[in-house]
């Protein structure tokens, strides 16, 4: 089992910056492939990057590629988004995710991750 804590969320204006961070507990962590995901309201939970167990594969949405940057430190069992350039049209609940695949590096499916953190909160104002 993991358990998933965002944190790192707020209030920044356009075009500024925000770290998000997804420390996990459990001893395998590594062995996850891990997602992000946000939720703005009234809108359906989507997509936003991934990156293999081992960090050597990442992957982004095309509305955020170029802005956002997605890494993982397993010794220190956490994920991390960072993000810059941001919108007003970033603002969301942001997720993290994580997942076990045998023969994939990372889902773009938010169905195929079976752990969840509660979220953090990510504002953008113009």
């Amino acid at each position: 089992q993991v358990q998933l804590v965002e944190s790192g969320g707020g209030l920044v204006q356009a075009g500024g910056s925000l770290r998000l961070s997804c420390s996990a507990s459990g001893r395998t962590f590594s062995s996850y492939a891990m997602g992000w995901f946000r939720q703005a309201p009234g809108k359906e939970r989507e997509y936003v990057a991934a990156i293999s167990w081992s960090g050597g594969t990442t992957d982004y949405a095309d509305s955020v590629k170029g802005r956002f940057t997605i890494s993982r430190d397993n010794a220190k069992n956490t994920v991390y988004l960072q993000m810059n350039s941001l919108k007003p049209e970033d603002t969301a609940v942001y997720y993290c995710a994580a997942a076990l695949f045998r023969r994939r590096s990372y889902s773009t499916n938010s169905d195929e991750y079976r752990y969840w953190g509660q979220g953090t909160q990510v504002t953008v104002s113009s």
